[in-house]
């Protein structure tokens, strides 16, 4: 009606007249004649720019991101997004949608080099297993039948099992997998043929990404696979390497030899490309062959590259939830425009049961009100009878870690409706605004706890750091830090006065100091023989209670290879 309205040359001079002279540089004087017709047809063009802007605008906010783990073979493309298979033109535009499983993930796609087929990683019939299915979309064929001993979660932190890595040829799909690891750390690359049967075991100890020669007679590999795991800058045991594989020799070459990741090797002619952390951001690197020479080829800063996949020409690859496209001749970068018209049904409005979702709760003092941080909002609800109470109600907000004050008038909870968690306090029934009481926060904040006065709160941080808040002066305090780990056990006494806390002194002993509030001190009650930890006041204020480690009988953990202790 809009659109008719300003279209209709009476409604263009009523509304536009006043607006006249941004147009014209004329200031809105009624003694000033304006053409109507000339104000007319300006209005009407004014309009239509309008008109074509709010498309675009609108075309733009279509665009989809978090566009995950791309294949690409000539000029097509196929991505995961939620958790479906999508094909977009390599120069963008609307995808178009390969897989619909509702109940599981489908990922990794490789094209064969032929590019009539794709192979992927999917979860249709519960397991984690390798599907195949024509590039042009098609049903799903399973290839490999996998005892996984509950290795299917997507979220492993060692990522998940059966992961197609490439093709050998346009009959053989080479994956990885953990079905013959005894632990997830370890997985071993297979072979299988793209028409099913048993897979073949690689002639490798171990293996992770990998790419092979043109002739076939070598392969990249990485012996590690450790993407899934959230430590950036990782240096330790099981940073990776490029290392190349002769199938006739049986000779293994290190190509990076560098204490950083070296990741996702992909050759290509006498040239063997791949991903490095080694400048604190995961860049495009390229290893030549000839020279031995290696040379950066990407300066991303703000977000790494994932998850590369080699074409003829290019490489395509993540990089802030985009896709984008690496032109092997000339290095240019061009991002690939996606956009996505499904129903995308998961978006919809819906109707959610909060107490499935409860990630904190607190007893009022009185016993007739308990709190909940649920789904992100904050909730009191009765013990019997009455109402329940949505005091935040922040749609796109996450209110967590409710405590309620012992007076009974404030419960507290962290939030992040600035973009930073700070600390809040709102009285119980509801009726006033919630009160900020941090501001310029720099960390993720845990767990405030009230002081027995509901003068004070305490609580710790990402940093080390244990702090006190004066809920008057809204005076931040810090009463303890630790350089190890995050001090995450802490206590009142009865009196206010005293704040026990566990510190973490190394990666396996903690200790227990006491904070006095009055003058500042921090001071050590146990030692450094035996892990301390929970420190808990008696009602009195004249006993502190804890636990400790102080009778050994360790067994080897197949979990994290360390001594695990059954008697404590």
């Amino acid at each position: 009606r809009l659109i008719l309205l300003l279209f209709h040359k009476q409604a263009i001079i009523k509304i536009y007249q006043y607006l006249a002279y941004i147009w014209l540089a004329l200031p809105p004087d009624n003694s000033i004649i304006i053409h109507t017709n000339i104000i007319y047809m300006k209005m009407r063009i004014l309009t239509i720019v309008l008109m074509l802007f709010g498309m675009h605008y609108l075309g733009a906010q279509n665009e989809a991101r978090l566009l995950r783990f791309p294949a690409i073979h000539g000029e097509k493309v196929v991505f995961t997004y939620a958790g479906d298979l999508y094909e977009v033109a390599l120069k963008g535009g609307i995808a178009r949608k390969l897989t619909s499983d509702m109940n599981g993930y489908e990922l990794f796609a490789r094209f064969s080099p032929d590019g009539k087929s794709i192979a992927f990683t999917g979860q249709y019939d519960g397991n984690t297993e390798v599907f195949l299915i024509p590039s042009e979309g098609g049903i799903p064929k399973r290839l490999t039948y996998t005892a996984t001993l509950g290795r299917d979660d997507i979220s492993d932190r060692m990522g998940p099992n059966n992961v197609v890595m490439t093709w050998k040829n346009n009959d053989e799909i080479i994956y990885r997998s953990r079905k013959q690891a005894f632990n997830s750390f370890k997985g071993q690359l297979f072979e299988v043929n793209k028409t099913g049967g048993m897979s073949q075991e690689l002639p490798l100890p171990a293996g992770g990404w990998c790419s092979y020669s043109s002739d076939g007679k070598k392969m990249a590999f990485n012996r590690v696979f450790r993407e899934f795991r959230t430590w950036k800058y990782y240096k330790g045991g099981m940073a990776d390497d490029v290392w190349v594989y002769d199938f006739d020799t049986k000779e293994t070459v290190n190509i990076t030899n560098n204490d950083n990741q070296n990741i996702f090797p992909m050759w290509h002619g006498d040239k063997i490309y791949f991903l490095s952390d080694r400048d604190r951001t995961m860049n495009l690197f390229v290893f030549d062959i000839k020279t031995n020479q290696t040379q950066k080829l990407t300066n991303y800063t703000l977000f790494d590259i994932k998850f590369p996949s080699l074409g003829n020409e290019s490489i395509i690859y993540e990089n802030g939830g985009y896709l984008y496209n690496y032109k092997l001749s000339d290095g240019s970068i061009t991002k690939i425009d996606v956009l996505i018209q499904n129903d995308l049904a998961t978006g919809r409005d819906e109707i959610k049961d909060a107490s499935k979702l409860i990630n904190s709760w607190a007893l009022s003092p009185d016993g007739k009100r308990v709190a909940f941080g649920a789904r992100g909002d904050v909730f009191t609800v009765p013990a019997t009878t009455g109402i329940t109470r949505n005091l935040t109600m922040s749609s796109g907000v996450h209110d967590r870690n409710v405590e309620w004050s012992p007076d009974g008038k404030y419960i507290s909870y962290i939030s992040d409706r600035t973009g930073e968690d700070e600390i809040y306090i709102q009285n119980q029934n509801g009726l006033e605004a919630a009160i900020q009481l941090t501001d310029n926060s720099k960390t993720y904040k845990y767990n405030p706890i009230w002081s027995p006065d509901s003068k004070k709160l305490l609580w710790s941080d990402k940093m080390g750091d244990l702090n006190v808040l004066d809920i008057a002066t809204k005076k931040v305090t810090v009463a303890g830090n630790s350089e190890s780990w995050e001090i995450r056990d802490y206590s009142w006494s009865p009196d206010s006065r005293w704040i026990a806390y566990t510190k973490p002194q190394s990666f396996t002993v903690n200790r227990i100091y006491l904070f006095d509030t009055q003058t500042g001190e921090s001071n050590p009650v146990t030692d450094t023989w035996y892990n301390a930890s929970d420190p808990t006041w008696d009602n009195n204020g004249k006993y502190l209670f804890f636990t400790s480690e102080r009778d050994f009988n360790p067994i080897y953990s197949n979990t994290e290879w360390n001594h695990a202790y059954q008697d404590m």
